[in-house]
């Protein structure tokens, strides 16, 4: 009886190690590489754009776009950078203050333990041990309360840095793409309508893979991409014939 029942638990033990559970944990990574090309992608577009639309020969268009390529990933770079040390600060705060509680008001502490795991429909008898398990443990204590009951997570020391190149390359990138006409078509409206084909084309593929990774709908993600890029070099060139008409 007892070798029936290994050899009907085996297939089951094997079964379950063989699975391999496939997350995607490069959230962040994604989010700042999303920044970066949305924006590098929109801003010289719209630039160039209304450039074109003042009659501005390809040559200044060129230089002023990359003028702003340089100082929009510079300024997003910098962006990303404090925005992740200011979430680092933050979570060292927090953790000192958390730290404090555990070791001034123990008991109130645990009690919270206690509320945290209520909420998951566990009751006194069940979660007691585990309180108890934690106060043994003042540093397991400490991340539990950080991360279930602040909801924050530890953040990476390299993530300022990793997310400011990240976003200052991908807005570069970017912004590459709806100037590369003007370096070969000495004609700035005929650049503009070279870079308007090409830049739509990017924007409809980004959407479409950021809807992929974002987890929305990949077409509908790529058309309103395309879309708001679309507006605002529209909404650019406009402005630039407007104020040349007077």
């Amino acid at each position: 009886m007892d070798g029936d029942g290994a050899s009907q638990g085996q297939p089951m033990l094997e079964k379950r190690l063989s699975h391999r559970e496939r997350h995607f944990t490069a959230g962040e990574v994604v989010r700042d590489v999303i920044m970066g090309v949305s924006d590098g992608l929109t801003v010289p577009f719209a630039l160039a754009a209304g450039l074109s639309g003042a009659s501005a020969p390809s040559s200044l268009v060129l230089t002023a776009g990359l003028a702003e390529v340089a100082a929009g990933a510079i300024s997003m770079g910098l962006g990303g950078y404090l925005a992740a040390q200011s979430e680092a600060d933050h979570y060292k705060r927090e953790m000192k203050r958390e730290q404090e509680e555990i070791i001034t008001v123990p008991d109130t502490e645990a009690a919270e333990i206690g509320e945290i795991m209520s909420q998951y429909g566990l009751e006194p008898h069940e979660y007691g041990p585990v309180v108890d398990g934690l106060r043994r443990n003042p540093q397991a204590w400490l991340d539990f309360m950080m991360r279930f009951e602040l909801g924050l997570e530890k953040p990476d020391p390299k993530r300022a840095l990793q997310s400011a190149c990240t976003i200052a390359l991908s807005y570069v990138i970017g912004g590459l793409v709806p100037l590369l006409p003007y370096m070969f078509i000495s004609t700035a409206q005929n650049a503009m309508l070279t870079s308007v084909g090409v830049t739509l084309v990017a924007l409809l593929f980004f959407g479409y893979i950021k809807g992929r990774f974002t987890g929305n709908r990949p077409f509908t993600s790529a058309v309103q991409t395309a879309i708001i890029g679309a507006l605002a070099s529209a909404a650019a060139y406009g402005m630039a014939k407007a104020v040349q008409a007077r």
